[in-house]
């Protein structure tokens, strides 16, 4: 079994998110950021903020000229803030290697700090608009129902190639097929409590099967009381900070589990969003010498 490609792509037409990075003048720069702000982050979450750097940072070197202070206090609460770090050590190397511009060529993609595999074909899709397979768990969730007739399981190197198949011969119509495949599990096949009644597909595997459940239940991620949790309102202390702060300023902001803030602090430090000076205080990163 396949998936109808006229009938994903006339529900994408007519049903399609109005999205700032779908519009026309979105370019591949503004795409990878917010590329890298949704990954495990909502559209609701990254919006504001993705317009607030489009604004600040509209070309790499913007970006690349600010210390990675600025970067880590501009994304906030958007969680995972190694991938802030990242992405500011990317725009370095595509202001000084690159002319400033998103390269096109997904294997040039991969060779930058921070864009996997996921990333490197989404803005070769999304932005330049090739015909390339981007499998996320919304995607891979969609082919496996729809196509496999089961759940999704663990993500496997099949994943591309299986997708790849899937795609439209004409590459505008590709492109394009590969942002309706991820709207539809982001909006239709959703992972709990799919509705089936709005899928525009006339054909599922899933369905047909009596929409068995998956071999492998999977447990919901926590965050109240986890390692996350505690490196978060560490961080908090330092955004807010206009310099470096002393051990106890840190010590206040986790005071359910010392042993867990010594690791959250350890953590931070070897993933080198923050950094002591020598004198002992802490900052963020770059903001830690005398000179800031």
């Amino acid at each position: 079994m396949s998936i109808d490609a006229q009938a994903l792509l006339d529900w994408f037409d007519d049903t399609a998110r109005a999205l700032p990075w779908r519009e026309p003048d979105a370019t591949a720069w503004h795409i990878l950021m917010s590329e890298i702000m949704l990954q495990q982050t909502p559209v609701v979450r990254v919006e504001p903020i993705w317009r607030e750097w489009v604004a600040r940072w509209p070309v790499p070197s913007a970006m690349a000229a600010s210390s990675q202070a600025e970067v880590l206090r501009a994304w906030g609460k958007l969680g995972y803030p190694r991938r802030a770090l990242r992405l500011h050590e990317c725009a370095r190397v595509l202001a000084a290697e690159h002319g400033d511009v998103v390269p096109t060529d997904v294997e040039v993609l991969l060779s930058l700090p921070g864009i996997g595999a996921y990333t490197a074909r989404a803005v070769a899709c999304f932005a330049y608009g090739q015909r390339v397979p981007v499998v996320d768990t919304n995607v891979r969730r969609v082919v496996a129902r729809a196509v496999h007739g089961r759940e999704p399981g663990n993500p496997s190197s099949r994943d591309l190639a299986e997708t790849e198949a899937l795609l439209p011969v004409a590459v505008p119509r590709a492109a394009r097929f590969s942002a309706a495949l991820m709207e539809l599990g982001a909006l239709v096949c959703t992972a709990r409590n799919p509705d089936c009644t709005r899928c525009p597909l006339p054909s599922c595997a899933w369905v047909t099967a009596g929409k068995p459940a998956a071999d492998v239940v999977r447990k919901v991620q926590k965050y109240e009381g986890t390692d996350r949790q505690a490196r978060g309102r560490l961080l908090d202390v330092l955004r807010d900070a206009s310099g470096p702060v002393e051990r106890i300023r840190l010590d206040l902001a986790w005071t359910r589990d010392p042993g867990q803030r010594a690791r959250a602090l350890d953590s931070l430090l070897v993933d080198g969003l923050i950094e002591q000076t020598d004198d002992g205080l802490f900052a963020l990163a770059g903001e830690g010498s005398p000179t800031g």
